[in-house]
């Protein structure tokens, strides 16, 4: 059993990479992948403790890209797994980039939500998320703070993108992101095609354009897909040419207490050691 899509409290998990490798030790995981948002701290910290333990530890991250166009924009999530080689000097430049554009949506983020009544600092927020803060360790201290009952109603009243206190965030485009991961010499991958939001004529329209782009891989495997969902992006996977791969997208108790790390939701993920073997084919 593996897992190529876990996240550590370097980007919005919980866990430590530490603790998140002590885990996977735990589970008895043959692999795994650390796939923060917009950076391979996470990564960078857990490989020695990984390598000392044996455990086959995947280079990988998550990042976020813009499908369509404002006032109705749609993103879609890509992960990359740099499997033969580290990332290019042009990837790691432009993912600076990306966090210090993050670090001035958070600021104006924070402004948003003060004009609309709510007493909070970019200091509270940063204090859970550091260098890779979003919109997550914002909904965790409206919760603390008592102006949301949940991370969802969080999400709802104050941080998606119908409420009032949104901040949009200028991402590339899908096919930009993609034909970027493939220069800087990564696997491009969709994450958790179900949240696209799209009618299956829709998504697989989206999903050959991206194929053209350079896309390589389809999450079919995530703890949000039902079996018979996890056996549909199967066979779309087959029929468009792109390489199977699955993790549970594990953040940790504390953020996502129902999904465990390796088998998902309720046990619905079971990754099979093939996929990884089909990305280092490559």
């Amino acid at each position: 059993m593996i897992d190529l899509h876990s996240h550590t409290n370097e980007s919005d998990g919980s866990l430590t990479p530490k603790e998140l490798i002590d885990l996977a030790l735990r589970t008895g995981l043959e692999a795994l992948a650390i796939t923060d948002h917009d950076t391979f701290s996470g990564y960078e910290k857990a490989l020695p403790l990984a390598q000392a333990a044996g455990l086959d530890l995947v280079h990988g991250i998550e990042l976020n890209s813009r499908v369509n166009s404002a006032p109705a924009a749609r993103y879609a999530h890509i992960l990359a797994y740099f499997v033969s080689r580290a990332p290019g000097a042009a990837f790691v430049s432009w993912l600076t980039e990306t966090r210090r554009e993050r670090a001035e949506r958070n600021e104006k983020l924070a402004a948003s939500l003060r004009a609309n009544g709510v007493e909070i600092t970019l200091a509270d927020v940063e204090k859970r998320g550091r260098s890779l803060t979003g919109r997550p360790h914002f909904a965790r201290v409206l919760v603390e703070k008592g102006y949301a009952k949940s991370l969802e109603d969080a999400f709802q009243r104050y941080l998606g993108e119908e409420a009032p206190s949104y901040v949009h965030r200028d991402s590339l485009t899908t096919a930009e992101t993609v034909a970027l991961v493939r220069a800087g010499g990564g696997i491009p991958v969709v994450a958790h095609p179900i949240r696209l939001g799209m009618d299956r004529a829709a998504e697989r329209v989206f999903l050959e354009e991206a194929k053209a782009a350079g896309l390589l891989g389809l999450e079919v495997y995530h703890s949000e897909h039902s079996p018979a969902l996890q056996q549909y992006y199967l066979g779309l996977a087959g029929e468009l040419d792109l390489l199977p791969t699955g993790g549970s997208d594990y953040h940790g108790p504390s953020v996502k207490p129902d999904i465990e790390l390796g088998t998902g939701r309720s046990g619905n993920v079971s990754v099979p050691l093939a996929f990884l073997t089909g990305l280092r084919a490559l």
